[in-house]
């Protein structure tokens, strides 16, 4: 339903009580759903009427505000001024007026205390939501060493909190968005006023408004598959995290953060290739220690992609391996070809992955023996796999962990399977192609209009040089272009602009 015919169907809110009870038992089920409570008092002999959702409200904040209301029948006795009144004790921090039915069921759902008053058009909406969730903790997948211990919760009011007390900034903005016609999902659009760029922002603010969909339930990822131009592409075109510390800091960069209400990850945008392969413990080591951090990581994610295609074209044909690499070729050639060892160990893998994933924290040491001694050794053993199979997956798999970004491992893993195969059917010839074709599938790629492969293509040098090395803190004087900020120049540098 588009924006205008819903602005025509709005239903006026009634003078008369009993007119909008009867709607709010037909739209939300006042008197069936246990959680939609409902409460009519006397103020000034007038009628009052509360809605409002258990499970969202603090029990106290509703007792509160009831004692509150009772007691004008104390003080006060012009009935003539009686919404005046009521608005005056109405001293929460956050109260607005409504005048339509349909903003006052979307705001109850939302878990505010919607007001109405016998005789007037329109009604109160008293912010006291209460959420339920737990308390900001440490990702898991995102440990540092040295760091901050916050991380993002499912409670969208606590995220947006948490990125303000690190940009104490009165030109950072957190637009509230709604989106799903049945869960009416809070989605907080999260940007710098003065440095994100308006043409962005303004497109990102428009295909989180042109989502169309019962509901999302699955939350940022649902928004991502929405805002993504190619819903096929493995490659992840956002990065997620869970920590407000990289967040904050990518909006002081000009990218605009995404944050839906349930999740705990928000979603930052648009992101390169090589945003996806920082990690935050570079930036809370010294430069030089970072540099190296990065370096290893980069061989890591390199291995988790070429190691086992290489590996199986040395297998292949040991003639391309100098004398003295001989030694890293399989010693026997087992019962089952290399390329099936490989697809099968590597698959695997991903077997006890899985099972670790769902396996109780108490169980996972002996899962961990299980598939270690049992199947690894014994496997060997009967012949089914060779020794340099297992090591290579392993290097490979670690890899794979390695690799900061998650969604990056995984796409990662499709590409590997996928060189796999063309060096088993194609040889040297397949290594190749699959390189080729794997960088200009990158290269085509776009994340919000911004190329993913940059700064690599199109090329820019001393953006490469940022992304080699740790730079210092004090000599990050500019923003990345690729976001086109407002204010390329980073404070105090600005002054030389």
């Amino acid at each position: 339903m588009s924006v205008k015919s819903k602005q025509q169907n709005k239903t006026p809110i009634s003078p008369k009580l009993k007119e909008n009870e009867s709607f709010m038992k037909k739209r939300v089920g006042v008197g069936v759903s246990f959680d939609v409570d409902f409460r009519e008092i006397s103020v000034l002999k007038t009628n009052l009427q509360l809605y409002y959702l258990n499970g969202l409200v603090d029990d106290a904040n509703i007792v509160q505000l009831l004692k509150m209301l009772i007691a004008i029948n104390d003080y006060e006795q012009n009935r003539k001024k009686i919404w005046e009144i009521i608005e005056n004790r109405l001293v929460n921090q956050q109260v607005d007026i409504i005048e339509d039915m349909d903003e006052a069921v979307d705001q109850m759902l939302s878990g505010l205390i919607v007001l109405f008053v016998d005789g007037e058009n329109k009604g109160f909406v008293i912010d006291v939501r209460m959420y339920p969730g737990r308390s900001p903790e440490e990702p898991d997948t995102e440990r540092v060493i040295r760091g901050s211990r916050d991380g993002f919760t499912e409670n969208i009011i606590q995220n947006t909190a948490l990125t303000r007390r690190r940009i104490k900034d009165e030109r950072l903005r957190h637009v509230m968005l709604q989106v799903g016609e049945r869960s009416k999902t809070d989605v907080c659009v999260c940007y710098l006023q003065d440095i994100a760029n308006d043409d962005l922002v303004d497109t990102v603010k428009e295909k989180i408004s042109n989502i169309e969909i019962d509901g999302i339930t699955m939350a940022d990822k649902a928004v991502e598959e929405f805002i993504s131009e190619k819903r096929w592409n493995p490659y992840p075109v956002v990065r997620y995290t869970e920590r407000p510390d990289v967040a904050a800091d990518h909006m002081l960069d000009g990218h605009v953060i995404l944050m839906v209400d349930t999740s705990p990850s928000v979603i930052i945008m648009p992101t390169t290739f090589f945003d996806h392969m920082e990690h935050a413990e570079e930036y809370r080591q010294t430069p030089a220690v970072g540099t190296f951090i990065r370096w290893v990581r980069f061989l890591a994610v390199l291995a988790s992609l070429y190691l086992l295609p290489m590996w199986l074209l040395f297998a292949m044909d040991p003639s391309l391996l100098p004398q003295g690499l001989s030694f890293i070729g399989p010693n026997e050639e087992g019962n089952i070809p290399i390329v099936i060892q490989i697809i099968l160990a590597d698959i695997g893998v991903e077997f006890m992955r899985m099972a670790a994933v769902h396996t109780p924290t108490p169980l996972a040491t002996a899962m961990g023996l299980i598939a270690a001694v049992l199947i690894g050794e014994i496997a060997v053993e009967v012949g089914m796999f060779t020794p340099e199979v297992i090591l290579y997956v392993a290097i490979s798999t670690i890899g794979t962990y390695v690799t900061p970004s998650y969604e990056l491992s995984v796409a990662n893993k499709i590409m590997k399977l996928f060189l796999i195969l063309l060096t088993a059917f194609f040889g040297v010839k397949g290594f190749m192609i699959g390189i080729v074709i794997n960088v200009l599938f990158l290269a085509q790629l776009k994340s919000i209009k911004v190329p993913y492969l940059w700064p690599f293509i199109p090329f820019n040098a001393k953006a490469m040089l940022h992304f080699f090395f740790r730079i210092p803190v004090p000599l990050e004087d500019k923003r990345p272009s690729f976001v086109h900020p407002k204010n390329i120049y980073r404070q105090p540098i600005q002054k030389n602009e």
